[in-house]
């Protein structure tokens, strides 16, 4: 299992369309047989496959791989627990599309800006979460750090 400070030192991700199940591996900092079995563990994570049943995935995947990542190395959780945490997640997204969906049924210009709008400050606050967490790992090794070149 990895060390919980190395989670906040993962590289970007390119804008590149679809990635290599070894790209994805340095991308998230996951072996591939993590990954594909992963894929059998997680319904979230179903990347295309072509070619000789090669792998690929597509931003959206490797965000999905990060976030269960973060579930298991960092927060500690098991396998069927990250599987209900992500349900969880899964069912609060669906129950806010419902609420509002009546107010862009209504053909409203206003409404469906207002409706965008919502969702992208929800969005927003995830990846602003993501971001805290990360910087606050890079904080503990950065201390870490500081506190190894004293001694």
């Amino acid at each position: 299992m990895l060390e919980p400070s190395h989670n906040a030192l993962l590289p970007e991700i390119p804008q590149k369309r679809y990635f290599t199940i070894g790209e994805v591996g340095e991308l998230c900092n996951v072996k591939p047989h993590v990954l594909r079995y992963w894929e059998q563990e997680f319904e979230q994570l179903s990347p295309m496959k072509r070619r000789g049943n090669r792998r690929y995935y597509q931003r959206e995947d490797v965000l999905m791989i990060r976030q269960i990542r973060s579930l298991l190395y960092e927060q500690g959780y098991t396998i069927s627990g990250a599987r209900s945490q992500l349900q969880t997640e899964s069912k609060r997204n669906e129950r806010f599309v419902e609420q509002l969906t009546p107010v862009v049924e209504q053909n409203d210009t206003e409404a469906l800006l207002a409706y965008q709008l919502k969702i992208s400050q929800n969005m927003l606050n995830v990846v602003i979460k993501d971001m805290i967490r990360e910087l606050e790992a890079v904080l503990v090794v950065l201390s870490h750090n500081h506190t190894l070149q004293r001694a």
